[in-house]
């Protein structure tokens, strides 16, 4: 009988090697990360995660699921504690740019094309996008409403400020613009 399909040791052992794997993308880049590596953090054997993944591609896929995942959750988080259509637009840039910061090798997992292809998601990651998209969506929608910003096409304006955003972390995260640089351009971009 397969171990594969029990638990293992570890009482699940796919949520283990995930999590051993996203302990690794904190430090290394995903090119660098190998299963053989993810196994031994995870204390099985080298062969282990080809039961779960069947390759280094399908794992990778996982984490950028799970980088998506808490991205999201962090600009949700970030917008339910702001008041004013104002004020909700600029905490979802600034978790969006602080997620980036603090998980850059996540981050750029997330956008990576060769796990996460635009146009055409993984079924796991389809669902958080399209919940990305409506919270930006509905954030833009309600800042249109707003004096000074009445009669902006809000779709034009989601994709003026998610490439904003999303370019000020990747400069954040490749060290060309401090983290404390985020806040205050925010400020200047939504007034």
């Amino acid at each position: 009988m397969s171990r594969s399909s029990g638990g293992y040791h570890h009482g699940n052992l796919h949520v283990a090697l995930e999590d051993a794997a996203l302990e690794l993308l904190e430090t290394t880049s995903a090119a660098k990360i190998s299963l053989r590596e993810v196994a031994r953090r995870a204390g099985v054997s080298h062969n282990a995660p080809y039961h779960h993944f069947g390759d280094r591609a399908a794992l990778l896929g996982a984490l950028g699921v799970r980088g998506m995942a808490a991205l999201l959750d962090a600009q949700e988080k970030a917008v339910a504690a702001a008041e004013g259509p104002v004020e909700r637009v600029r905490a979802l840039g600034l978790a969006y740019v602080r997620y980036a910061a603090a998980h850059p090798q996540a981050f750029s997992l997330v956008f990576d094309p060769d796990y996460c292809a635009a146009g055409s998601p993984s079924a796991g990651m389809a669902p958080l996008i399209a919940r990305n998209e409506e919270l930006l969506g509905s954030e833009v929608a309600a800042l249109v409403r707003e004096p000074g910003y009445e009669g902006r096409d809000p779709m034009a304006l989601s994709a003026a400020l998610w490439s904003t955003v999303h370019g000020m972390a990747q400069l954040i995260t490749l060290g060309h613009l401090p983290l404390e640089a985020a806040e205050p351009a925010l400020h200047a971009l939504v007034q």
